[in-house]
């Protein structure tokens, strides 16, 4: 055996088993707990009013902060990668700063700006606007640490993306709103895809922001992590189970669409759809 084809197959075995070992062992303990009190009790907890409040908490959650962010976060990524501005790259690395910073930090200083004493939070009677503790600020959060993802990636999309295109369409007649419609955006749909589902995964499985910002009000405020969360102090591992395999499968299937819609790498642009 040549000495190349050893290191090959030394490596391969290395990395299976750190996967091995991070991934799968966790998982499979994951599975063993939630199977272990049988389907019934599952099924209980996993059909419990406060667990499906948490679970629909947190799809609307997600929904909601990846709709903001398609729009901020695209329009974020146009302006940085087609319009000159001054100090661009602050601005770009500015960015990134909800990615550096954790999560649960990011949840106290939206606690401390919207509370009763803080710079805006001051202006605004919580009787009749409340941020802090309800859907408002858990999407707030969510939004905030969220919007780097779909930046980068419809930045990605716009760095690869033949700009000639849309000199084409422009001297066919188009106007900017069908170049952008029909040239554009087709031609940055990865970008958009991935951007997406990466912020709706991140918001899903969010925690330290979720935590400080919701109160964790159980029916109302209380998202899956947060669920978990509570059920494990609680001592209800079965609980805890049940829903953390969910929200486990429902990752995989947002990782293997993530991988389906964005295997194709060629963006199919259609001039003579513009009229």
């Amino acid at each position: 055996m040549k000495l190349e084809q050893l290191l090959a197959r030394t490596l391969v075995g290395i990395i299976l088993l750190i996967f091995t070992i991070l991934i799968l062992f966790p998982l499979g303990q994951l599975f063993t707990y939630a199977s272990k009190a049988g389907l019934g009790i599952f099924v209980d907890r996993l059909l419990s009013p406060e667990a499906l409040a948490a679970i629909w908490l947190t799809i609307k959650i997600g929904l909601a902060s990846t709709a903001v962010n398609v729009v901020i976060g695209t329009a974020v990524a146009f302006v940085l990668h087609r319009v000159d501005l001054p100090f661009k790259n602050v601005i770009d690395a500015l960015v990134d700063i909800p990615l550096a910073i954790p999560t649960v930090v990011i949840g106290f200083a939206l606690l401390l700006l919207y509370g009763p004493a803080g710079w805006l939070g001051r202006f605004i009677d919580p009787e009749t606007i409340q941020i802090l503790f309800s859907f408002p600020g858990i999407l707030l959060a969510h939004i905030f640490f969220t919007f780097p993802f779909m930046v980068r990636a419809v930045g990605t999309s716009l760095s690869g993306f033949d700009q000639n295109y849309e000199r084409a369409a422009k001297t066919l007649g188009a106007s900017r709103l069908q170049t952008l419609v029909y040239i554009t955006l087709p031609g940055i749909k990865t970008g958009l895809i991935a951007g997406s589902v990466l912020t709706f995964a991140k918001s899903v499985g969010e925690f330290g922001a979720t935590l400080m910002v919701s109160g964790n009000l159980i029916g109302r405020t209380q998202t899956g992590p947060l669920y978990i969360f509570s059920r494990f102090n609680t001592g209800d591992i079965e609980g805890a189970s049940a829903i953390a395999l969910i929200l486990a499968v429902f990752s995989f299937i947002i990782l293997f669409c993530l991988r389906w819609l964005t295997s194709d790498k060629r963006e199919v642009i259609r001039i003579d759809t513009i009229h």
